[in-house]
């Protein structure tokens, strides 16, 4: 599935969210805080959004490692990081979220958008992000909510089973994806019980915020440091 929607990923990603996830992305690079020279991870980078946000932080003399376990989802990553001056600076490696292939306490930040819903063990993919992050380093998620407020909800949901389908479709020709969506976000833990879940894997000072009217949620936890 995501092999087939990576060609037009990135430009319904923008219309689906009107531009607002590139802001979010932003949100989750400034939070992650990588060093210059440091080394940063996202996971399931996808098309490599965040990854190239996260390089210009590290810098030349650092490094960010994008992962994902869909090859053709990374494809147009290196020609975009090449686009944006950071070809040099972003690895691109094939890797599953559950089992990362990186020693212990590798990166001085973790990062991950939009792709715990596709996980099927949440707390082990948060747990393996704890091992490969330094101590004192943190793991950033940007996900999906569902707003608090009833009449918001109403009219995410509306948007989320009617027209993201639609966009899909006469898009990526691909309404199936664009239908999964929907489905996996509303089976998706409230931003509370991420929380939770997060600190089940170890993670300390675990907090979020809400974006977009609710409808996602950005998390932060720390590795820690003994």
């Amino acid at each position: 599935m995501f092999a087939q929607i990576a060609p037009t990923y990135d430009i319904v990603n923008r219309l689906m969210t009107f531009g607002l996830d590139q802001g979010w992305r932003k949100v989750v690079v400034a939070e992650a805080n990588p060093p210059v020279g440091g080394k940063a991870l996202d996971v399931a980078t996808g098309t490599g959004d965040i990854a190239l946000a996260l390089a210009p932080k590290v810098g030349p003399t650092g490094e960010v490692v994008a992962s994902d376990f869909c090859l053709e989802m990374m494809l147009p990553g290196p020609a975009k990081a090449a686009k944006a001056g950071v070809g040099s600076w972003v690895r691109w490696v094939a890797a599953d979220a559950l089992q990362l292939p990186f020693p212990d306490n590798s990166f001085d930040c973790v990062t991950t958008g939009f792709a715990m819903r596709n996980v099927v063990n949440i707390e082990q993919a948060f747990r393996d992000m704890m091992r490969v992050v330094k101590p004192g380093g943190r793991v950033v998620c940007l996900e999906v909510a569902r707003p608090k407020f009833a009449l918001v909800r109403w009219g995410h949901q509306l948007y989320f089973n009617k027209i993201v389908p639609l966009l899909g479709r006469l898009i990526s020709r691909h309404k199936e994806a664009y239908t999964y969506l929907p489905a996996s976000a509303e089976k998706f833990p409230p931003p509370e019980e991420l929380k939770t879940i997060m600190e089940r894997a170890g993670l300390v000072q675990v907090r979020f915020k809400r974006y977009g009217l609710g409808a996602v949620a950005i998390h932060v936890g720390t590795k820690p440091i003994s």
